[in-house]
Order: C-alpha cells, then sequence, then structure tokens
C-alpha cells in the first residue's frame, strides 16, 4: 500500500467516536526467573523480578482504538476495591476516561495474573465475578450511554464480551435499539453464553472456537465451504451484515452473505496470542466505521493481531509497526 492511502485512513480514524461496552479486567504480570523446583511440591519455584498492571478485556479494546487515531468512550463495571481503583488509574495514565467506569459494591474486579519466567508462561490465576450485573445498574448504564449519544456523534458501538456479565440481555438489546434509532453501526466481540443472543448486528466477529461453540455444528478450520454455509444461516438467522471469523494461522474469513472470502495470515512468530482478538475487534471496528473494503479490513487485522502476537503480555497495537508493515504488503 501507499503511504498516502495509509494516511489517508488513519486520517480517517482519527475523526471516529467510538462506544466500548463490556467486561474489563486488569491484566497482571509476575515476571521471574526459576532456578529450582518447590521442596513441597513438584512445581516451579519463581523468584518475583518484577509486577507489573496493564487494561484488559474491554479496557485493552479501548486501549487499542486509541493507539489506532480514534477516540474511544469505555463503560464497565467494577467493583468497590483496591483492583478496581487500580484499573481507574491505568485508564488515567493512558488518557482515558473514567466517566463510564460503574462501581457494584457486590463484585469484585476481574484480575488475570500472569507469571512468566524466560518469555513462557507458568500458569495463570483468574479473580473474577462472572454473575449478571444487577438491572439497576444495566439501567444506569444505558441510561449514561443515551445521554453520550444525544450529546455527542458516535460513530460506531462496540460490544466486548467475556461472560463476565456486564453486557445482559437486556442491556445489549437497549443499547442496540438506540443505535439502530440512531443509524449508528455495531460490532460484537462474542463469548458463548450470549453467542445466540446478538441479533441486528452490523459486524459479527467471534475466533474460530467461538463460532464452531455458538453455532453447535462440529467444523475443521480449513473447510471453507461448509464455514461459508454455517455462517450464512447464521447470518440470515440474527440479521449479521457481516461476520468475520478469525481463523489463526489461517487468517480470518468474512461474509456479508453475497460473498465470502478468506484472507491468509502472514506467517511470523508467534510469543503470545493473549489480546489478539481485542486488537482485531479494535480494528475491524474502525475500518467499518471508516467505510474500508473488506480488503483492507482483513489486511490490516491479520497484520495487527500479528504484531502483538509477537510481543509477550497484553499489549496495544503499535501504530508505527502497523503502518510499516502496510507499505509492505502489495495489494
Amino acid at each position: 500500500m501507499e503511504l498516502t492511502e495509509i494516511n489517508q485512513i488513519f486520517d480517517k480514524f482519527k475523526q471516529l467516536n467510538v462506544i466500548v461496552i463490556g467486561d474489563s479486567m486488569i491484566d497482571s504480570y509476575l515476571w521471574g526467573k526459576v532456578d529450582r523446583v518447590s521442596p513441597e511440591a513438584p512445581v516451579p519455584v519463581v523468584s518475583v523480578i518484577n509486577r507489573e498492571n496493564r487494561l484488559g478485556g474491554a479496557g485493552n479494546v479501548s486501549l487499542n482504538i486509541k493507539a489506532l487515531g480514534a477516540t474511544p468512550w469505555l463503560f464497565s463495571v467494577v467493583g468497590d476495591d483496591d483492583k478496581g481503583r487500580k484499573f481507574k488509574k491505568l485508564l488515567i495514565n493512558e488518557n482515558l476516561t473514567c466517566d463510564g467506569i460503574f462501581t457494584d459494591p457486590d463484585r469484585i474486579t476481574t484480575v488475570k495474573s500472569r507469571i512468566i519466567s524466560k518469555g513462557q508462561h507458568i500458569a495463570r490465576v483468574d479473580e473474577e465475578s462472572s454473575e449478571n450485573i444487577s438491572p439497576t445498574l444495566e439501567n444506569e448504564i444505558v441510561e449514561a450511554i443515551g445521554k453520550l449519544l444525544d450529546r455527542k456523534k458516535i460513530d460506531i458501538i462496540v460490544f466486548v464480551d467475556y461472560d463476565k456479565g456486564v453486557i445482559t440481555h437486556s442491556l445489549f438489546d437497549s443499547v442496540n435499539e438506540m443505535a439502530i434509532r440512531h443509524g449508528i453501526s455495531t460490532a460484537v466481540d462474542p463469548k458463548k453464553r450470549n453467542f445466540n443472543h446478538y441479533k441486528n448486528v452490523t459486524l459479527f466477529k467471534p475466533n474460530f472456537k467461538e463460532f464452531v461453540d455458538g453455532i453447535g455444528v462440529p467444523l475443521e478450520k480449513g473447510d471453507l465451504e461448509t464455514i461459508k454455509r454455517e455462517v450464512d444461516k447464521l447470518k440470515n438467522k440474527q440479521n449479521f451484515e457481516l461476520v468475520f471469523i478469525t481463523l489463526s494461522e489461517l487468517g480470518v474469513f468474512i461474509s456479508n452473505g453475497d460473498d465470502g472470502q478468506q484472507y491468509p495470515a502472514i506467517i511470523r512468530y508467534i510469543a503470545d496470542v493473549s489480546g489478539a482478538g481485542d486488537t482485531v475487534i479494535s480494528v475491524a471496528s474502525l475500518a467499518l466505521a471508516a467505510g474500508l473494503n473488506h480488503k483492507t479490513m482483513a489486511l490490516m487485522s491479520n497484520l495487527a493481531g500479528g504484531l502483538v502476537c509477537e510481543k509477550v503480555g497484553v499489549v496495544p497495537v503499535d501504530i508505527v509497526q502497523l503502518i510499516n508493515e502496510m507499505m509492505a504488503i502489495k495489494i
């Protein structure tokens, strides 16, 4: 791609306002070294060298959207605990607003703690609430989103579902109805619990496992003919304009119902797949809102997802690296 064309894309991104709704979390890292096995059990002893907290889940999607030049407005829920306060501080440190972060004293803030030595995951410990938020909190979030829609031009609403309970059926229905009423595009990154509830959205982006689990039909990742047939069934049943499935090493598959196309990935070193889905939904959503064609959407999503996989831990895409990669590709 020519630099002029690339700059035009990112100039469009800079004009976009994005609402991100969903499950946020802290991705916590304990970096250390392993020199011995515990005398108490056959497990490694990790001597911690460094600790780090990063934005995860819908927080990481917001961070990616900001890194790509657009303006995100995050709506999510944390607990009334020290980790919830840490999450808000992480947002502030990244110059992201906390206005849409609601506190629920009956929940704990979701934290994924990864123990890493020599670039390898030793273990992961999850602390989380996964029950649905209360109807009262649902209403407060919906009301706040409605007020933002009344005073701000929003180009796309992104639902980031990690099955932690922020996106309830009624919350999704209420916000999606407002989006339709305002003529705003919507994108969904689903998990299994709500998979079949999502209807009437512009972009639906499961990964291959989520797609297979959601439709309940065993599929081979390389069987594109069958994938297209099942995608068409899902699209027609749930009224999606665009279905975008990530196929990891095989790239992505995009279907608008009339046409389904696989776009291959560029082979690269994979250090850690954590957060790649967050990056892909961020890029795909902005590409949709900016009116880019499917081929460019797939190219940018493949490149951005691959770039973050080269780094250990959940990180947002590096826009300079992404531009350099785009310049090296012929489409």
